[in-house]
Parts: C-alpha cells; structure tokens; sequence
C-alpha cells in the first residue's frame, strides 16, 4: 500500500508541474522535528520567554510556528499585543532568553531512526542540505556528531542566512541553489505546516513526517505531497521513495 501511495504521489506532482519525471539528487532537510526530537523544549522555552510579558500565548501556538526565524516569530506576538514589531534590540534579548531556557531543559535527543534516513540518502547519493528557520547554535552544535559527514557548509541553512523565512520558499529556493539542482531534482523533508508551505511553494516534491502534535490532515492542507506517520515509518520507506521518485514517468 505505501509503495502505491509514493506512486500516485509522484505522479500527482509529475502532473502538476507538467513534468515528464523527476530524479532525486539533494534532499533538502528541516532540522527540529525531523533530526532532533527538540520541539517540545523549543515550544515550552518559547512560552516560558514570551508569557511572562503578559503576552497571550499558548505552547500549542509555536509548535504551529515551527520553522519561522526569530524576527518572525518575536514579531507575531508583539503584533498581536501591542499592534508593532519588536524592537531589533528587544527581539535579540527575547531570543537569548529563548535560548537560555531551551538549554535549561536539558539536551534534545535526535530523532529515532533519523541517521538511518540519512544513511539510506547517502548511500544513494542524494546530496543532504540542512534547511532550518532556526539559528540557536545549541543543535547545529551537534550535527557533526550525529550526523558526520551529511550537512558539511556550505550546505547548511539557518534562519540567519534568510530574509524570508518560513512559509516563504526562500529557504528551500536557497537549498536548491545550494546543491545545484532543480526544484525537481530534489525532495523536501518537512514535519511542520509552515515549512511543508515552504517546501510546496518553491517548487520540491515535499514528504512530510508527523513527528509532532499536528494532525496529518494540517499537513496535507498545508500541501504535503505525502504524510509519513513517524520518522521510522519513513526511514523504512527512504529507498522505495527514492526508487519511485527516480524511475516514475508520464
């Protein structure tokens, strides 16, 4: 059944963009939610930052905003309370705030099964590149130990090096030029509305993996090619996909 699913996903992407076929040569991959389990502790340090300003907020709000840079994210909130953006000076404090209770929390573990899709990625060839609306340092830290080898620069992306972040296709547009591929010469892997958005509007076939509280229904309505219920679900399928995307035609 899951190999009949990647199928007429494809072919539905194929049809869309009036693409004869497709071959995947980069994967360009989201970091929390997909590599690290860290999106409980980002959303907790998020709230533990933004409620004590008398801002009204909920846990729910910023795992629904995974994926936005910094500046977006401190902005939609000061919008919603006082009708402005942050202050640069104020939003840079807010965010080492931010960071500071996120370490608090202790260290995010990666995300089970996650160097196995990696490793099936790799050993395919696929050319891996790192594309996270986040800038915090503490898990871009680790990639080079749990991920050795897959997110050498330059083919790192983080919200530091985006004028637009996340639903705006800049990053993944940025990921492509990057690798050196077309929109469809590479996959998206994706576990949050706002970047499948990202995804889905520059263009890439784009999987999304439901590591998280969103419903895979908000993943399809966010424009999902296709929805993996784990990350070991799809780390069992990276190859069929990679097949299927390679050799499927119109």
């Amino acid at each position: 059944m899951i190999m009949k699913n990647i199928k007429e996903s494809v072919k539905r992407y194929l049809e869309r963009h009036g693409y004869g076929s497709m071959q995947c040569r980069a994967a360009l991959i989201d970091m929390d939610g997909v590599l690290y389990d860290s999106m409980p502790n980002h959303a907790e340090a998020w709230y533990r930052t933004i409620a004590p300003l008398g801002i009204s907020c909920t846990r729910e709000d910023f795992f629904l905003l995974e994926g936005s840079t910094r500046t977006r994210t401190i902005n939609m909130f000061y919008n919603r309370a006082y009708g402005y953006d942050a202050p640069e000076e104020v939003s840079l404090a807010l965010y080492d705030e931010k960071v500071r209770q996120f370490r608090a929390l202790g260290e995010a573990s990666r995300m089970p099964d996650a160097d196995k899709m990696i490793a099936a990625l790799l050993a395919r060839d696929v050319r891996t590149v790192l594309v996270t609306g986040s800038s915090q340092g503490t898990l871009l830290e680790l990639l080079d130990v749990d991920y050795p080898r897959a997110f050498n620069m330059p083919y790192r992306i983080t919200g530091e090096d985006v004028k637009h972040g996340k639903p705006s296709p800049e990053p993944y547009l940025m990921g492509l030029q990057r690798a050196a591929v077309e929109p469809h010469e590479a996959i998206v892997i994706e576990n949050a509305p706002l970047g499948v958005e990202s995804g889905v509007a520059a263009g890439v076939f784009t999987v999304a993996v439901n590591t998280g509280p969103i419903s895979a229904k908000a993943l399809y309505d966010a424009g999902a090619d296709i929805v993996f219920d784990s990350m070991p679900h799809f780390a069992a399928h990276v190859a069929e996909l990679i097949e299927i995307v390679n050799t499927t035609k119109l």
